[in-house]
């Protein structure tokens, strides 16, 4: 589905990522590990084409990203979803706030205009936003005011808005850091739900038993390079590389 290979990005004159080469299937949860400050959110920000980095190349399916057009660049952006950290949400309702993902996107329209089944509520809200907001347990909040939602809701809002449209990717940056354990345990449901829709799912986090719980490959960032990357298990039980064992071990202090 995605791919990176040999990239470096820096800023100003001080290296944050080098020569990291990752890839994400369809339908496949890699979560990239590693202490705060390792360039994890850069990494993210790099798969979804906010930053072009100095070196290697990015590939979408079969495009080069950078070497494409710009309109060609931005379809491939429309297909990409992100979470952050921390919920960004509009003065409206979160009905409203999760069709926002799909006006920019004019998904649902266009699906409307070629006469493809979707069907919309007496409101004119898609039935694609009713079921993102079951998704993370709050269907029934449709119509309720944004402002009003606690901050674990208002990030299961967030993902319920990227999950709407459809994603070929997406990305989620630490989603979890401030959220109690029910929140928690809903997004990383919703997680799992993503990956049965085919979606491939990125989830940078500094959590390593959530990494455990919801990847199927973990990426280890240490040092400005992946240290190591394979199946979950192979990385925790039996790490090849010796600065993967040390952090996982907690050995290494940043």
């Amino acid at each position: 589905m995605m791919e990176l290979d040999g990239v470096t990005h820096t800023y100003d004159t001080a290296p944050v990522v080098e020569d990291l080469s990752l890839s994400v299937e369809s339908g496949e949860v890699v979560a990239i590990i590693g202490p705060s400050g390792v360039g994890k959110t850069t990494l993210l920000r790099i798969l979804a084409l906010f930053i072009e980095p100095q070196t290697g190349t990015i590939r979408f399916g079969d495009t080069d990203v950078w070497g494409c057009s710009d309109g060609e660049r931005l379809a491939l952006r429309r297909r990409i979803g992100m979470v952050f950290q921390e919920a960004s949400l509009f003065d409206a309702t979160v009905g409203r706030n999760v069709e926002y993902g799909l006006k920019v996107r004019r998904s649902w329209r266009d699906r409307l205009s070629d006469g493809l089944s979707e069907v919309l509520r007496s409101n004119g809200t898609p039935e694609t936003v009713e079921e993102a907001l079951g998704v993370v347990g709050l269907g029934e909040q449709l119509d309720q005011h944004a402002k009003s939602l606690s901050g674990g809701e208002a990030q299961r809002v967030s993902f319920a808005r990227a999950l709407a449209y459809d994603p070929d990717v997406l990305l989620l940056d630490e989603p979890t850091s401030d959220l109690d354990p029910r929140n928690t345990a809903v997004i990383e449901e919703a997680v799992a739900e993503a990956r049965n829709r085919g979606i491939g799912v990125v989830i940078a986090t500094h959590d390593m038993h959530q990494a455990e719980r919801v990847a199927d490959r973990v990426a280890v960032l240490l040092d400005r390079e992946i240290t190591e990357v394979g199946p979950t298990d192979t990385v925790f039980e039996s790490p090849a590389d010796e600065r993967t064992a040390k952090f996982i071990d907690g050995e290494l202090v940043y």
